[in-house]
């Protein structure tokens, strides 16, 4: 694929990490193969995660197509800027598209990323995986490769104000890759997510103490953080979307109206 958009983009964000003063701590990015198609699963738990989630293949030069929902396609300025960087469209209400879409870019050597928990854990710890990240990899031959992010949201994410203020360390940590077969997708993702769960675990543990006190709203409930629990993120990704739909409701009567 021919990126015109993407190299500037990766050289701004870089200037923009350096003026916020960011450090990171990068591990396991040997894994991610410098050539042939691979999928990239990731951790979600900011709104800044796939800015981030890219640096995880930058070592081995490689550029990621992240699966995003369609509203960001649909955007007046950023569906422009999310084609321009070969981005996937999800619509989640019809996803065998974005199935195949993301299927021919991995057939095509691509580097595609997804989030297998579709949307932003607000108890910081891994929610349930859709089992389209193995079943995407299997159909397409190429591994699945996790990446754990880890400080992205104390930056932008839900139920919190944003923060861009200076110092911020970022960690990313890299996995060893995994061969789902197609066979037993169900199992594959559970051993998914059973390995991210360990490296979520290990990447809490060592991020900076200093930046990490006791209680720290980011941190997960288990952990000694002060974030929802799994159980109580859960209702409140429930309200979040009776919200929606009672908005969307309203919005239609709006227009029937006129």
């Amino acid at each position: 694929m021919r990126d015109v958009t993407y190299p500037p983009i990766i050289v701004t964000a870089k200037a923009a990490f350096k003026a916020l003063g960011q450090s990171f701590r990068m591990s396991g990015t040997e894994h991610v193969p410098r050539e042939g198609g691979v999928l990239l699963a990731y951790n979600h738990i900011g709104y800044v995660d796939f800015i981030y989630g890219g640096l995880a293949a930058n070592p081995s030069g490689r550029l990621v197509r992240f699966m995003a929902k369609r509203e960001l396609f649909d955007h007046r300025w950023v569906g422009p800027l999310m084609r321009s960087l070969h981005h996937i469209e999800v619509d989640r209400g019809e996803g065998i598209a974005s199935f195949h879409a993301a299927v021919d870019h991995l057939r095509q050597g691509e580097a595609v990323g997804i989030f297998p928990e579709a949307t932003i854990s607000r108890a910081m710890e891994l929610k349930e995986f859709k089992t389209g990240a193995v079943r995407i990899a299997a159909e397409a031959g190429v591994p699945v490769v996790p990446v754990i992010l880890w400080g992205t949201q104390r930056m932008m994410t839900k139920d919190h104000p944003r923060d861009f203020s200076r110092g911020k360390t970022i960690a990313i940590t890299v996995g060893e890759p995994m061969h789902p077969t197609g066979d037993d997708p169900v199992g594959d993702t559970a051993r998914l997510h059973a390995q991210m769960s360990q490296m979520l675990r290990d990447t809490i543990a060592g991020y900076p103490a200093d930046e990490q006190p006791p209680g720290s709203w980011w941190v997960p409930a288990s952990m000694g953080g002060s974030a929802p629990t799994l159980e109580e993120a859960a209702r409140l990704d429930a309200e979040e979307k009776r919200e929606r739909a009672r908005k969307r409701a309203e919005k239609r009567a709006k227009k029937t109206k006129r």
